[in-house]
């Protein structure tokens, strides 16, 4: 069996080198294990004289990484435009910063139509392909145009939102009519898939058996499949990484107080700035922590092309450089503030430092930091995890300190409360949670989502025909606008 793997943005990793992004780092070790190809963009523009096809490929582990250069004309239009600034703020429910046009769409499809060609390469009769993201729902209706009767899945890592948020996407019923060409649709939680099958129920007066909808283009099963981490090599990784100078320089900057850490993107869905004013709000109602605690917050920098983000980038410094400006003392500042990445060896050595692992998503599909802070703990003397109750991994993760993000007030309680727990209902928390991280990791995360679409039958897609999901070209534009 020949697995071929398909996101936008592929790693193919030297050394310690950072891994940008949730999806990314929970694949690389997939990819390494399993033998599957992983494809996708060189995220590296190109012109539209040069000839389609595989930019590079690279060994990773017993499997590869393929990727594929987009037209510069289509990679703003498709990124930038569609994918993060109409499909992202809609599925982590932001209707309100939904800012697209049909030009964006149509590069959109374009970009989905263009991957799909160069992977006939790769396919072989024994082949099966897993879709992964947002960023190509379309793919599995390109992959059929061009004959493909193999299974495909695809798997959201984001949240699918309740039917009256994705009726503010532009163009959501040709979007989820073409998504209807995938066999298997996996989703991080029971409640993402709820939402998926009502809005087939409702807008498209689809009748489901068991989860499984049937149109003309064949059947299409919807199903839950958490992602997980690989639990134990986390955890060695986070020994072996405290040992190291740059976890041994942070536990000695902190002359004894206390850490509180959070690692996010810097992205509007992650709570950032509630984040910060939470911990504001600890150091004005309990003096007594002042020089007894320090936040380290990492905030990666991210899509610093769409004006919110940027935007978002000056509002957190800003709230930093205010709330340090208040509270510090000439040998202790409350907040270190680093805007860049690290790599997941660094990252575990600061979680085992850390007394308090802080998570205020706004709205997440799982959130794997949560998860790598509990699998990086010292059995003996673990920190407490406070974690945001919107995220995939709150409906697993019980035995956190799960709080309302929402309000500042309870998530300052909650860092004080995991401030000061005793060490014996910290080890029953941290045990708990080592538990069900245990039963749902990676490897099993991967290996369910790919027995059971190895299930799906091959014979019902053959008689697939185009129809008005299939590829838009530059001529349609006008009929697209009037598409809802």
């Amino acid at each position: 069996m020949r697995l071929i793997v398909v996101s936008n943005r592929v790693a193919c990793p030297k050394g310690d080198e950072p891994v940008e992004g949730g999806l990314a780092a929970a694949l690389v070790p997939a990819v390494r294990t399993s033998g599957a190809i992983w494809v996708g963009s060189s995220r590296k523009p190109t012109s539209a004289a040069e000839k389609e096809g595989f930019a590079q490929m690279e060994p990773l582990g017993r499997g590869a990484v393929v990727t594929i250069g987009i037209p510069s004309e289509q990679f703003s239009g498709f990124y930038e435009g569609f994918a993060n600034s109409a499909l992202w703020p809609a599925f982590h429910s932001r209707t309100d910063l939904i800012s697209t046009n049909v030009e964006h769409y149509v590069s959109y499809r374009e970009v989905n139509a263009l991957i799909a060609r160069p992977l006939l390469r790769l396919t072989r009769p024994d082949a099966m392909f897993w879709v992964h993201d947002y960023h190509f729902l379309t793919m599995a209706s390109e992959l059929r145009k061009l004959g493909i009767v193999q299974p495909i899945g695809f798997f959201f890592h984001t949240p699918f939102p309740s039917r009256d948020i994705i009726l503010s996407l532009p163009h959501h019923s040709e979007l989820i009519q073409a998504m209807l060409n995938y066999d298997l649709i996996g989703f991080q939680t029971d409640a993402d898939l709820e939402n998926f099958a009502d809005y087939l129920r409702q807008e498209l007066n689809l009748t489901g058996n068991a989860n499984v909808f049937t149109t003309n283009q064949g059947s299409t099963r919807l199903a839950c499949f958490p992602i997980g981490i690989d639990v134990e090599q986390f955890a060695e990784q986070a020994v072996t990484s405290a040992s190291q100078p740059e976890a041994a320089r942070l536990r000695s900057c902190l002359q004894g107080s206390k850490l509180v850490i959070g690692v996010d993107r810097v992205d509007y869905s992650k709570g950032l700035l509630n984040r910060l004013r939470a911990f504001d709000q600890l150091l004005q109602c309990h003096p007594e922590w002042k020089r007894a605690v320090t936040f380290l917050q990492i905030g990666v920098p991210s899509r610093g092309k769409i004006p919110v983000y940027r935007q978002l980038q000056r509002e957190v410094a800003s709230l930093v450089g205010d709330i340090n400006g208040r509270h510090s003392e000439v040998d202790w500042i409350p907040i270190r503030y680093l805007n860049r990445g690290f790599s997941r060896a660094s990252l575990a050595g600061f979680y085992r430092a850390a007394h308090v692992g802080l998570v205020t998503s706004l709205n997440d599909g799982m959130n794997l930091v949560a998860k790598e802070y509990v699998a990086a703990q010292n059995p003996l003397d673990p920190g407490v995890l406070v974690l945001s109750r919107f995220t995939g991994a709150a409906k697993q993760l019980d035995a956190a300190l799960v709080v309302n993000p929402h309000d500042i007030d309870g998530v300052s309680r909650a860092v004080v409360q995991a401030l000061g727990m005793p060490a014996k209902e910290r080890r029953e928390r941290w045990d708990a949670m080592m538990e069900t991280l245990k039963s749902s990791s990676l490897d099993m995360w991967f290996s369910d989502f790919v027995s059971n679409l190895a299930e799906c039958p091959r014979a019902e897609r053959c008689a697939w025909t185009p129809d008005v999901a299939s590829t838009p070209v530059r001529s349609r534009q006008l009929e697209l606008t009037a598409i809802p």
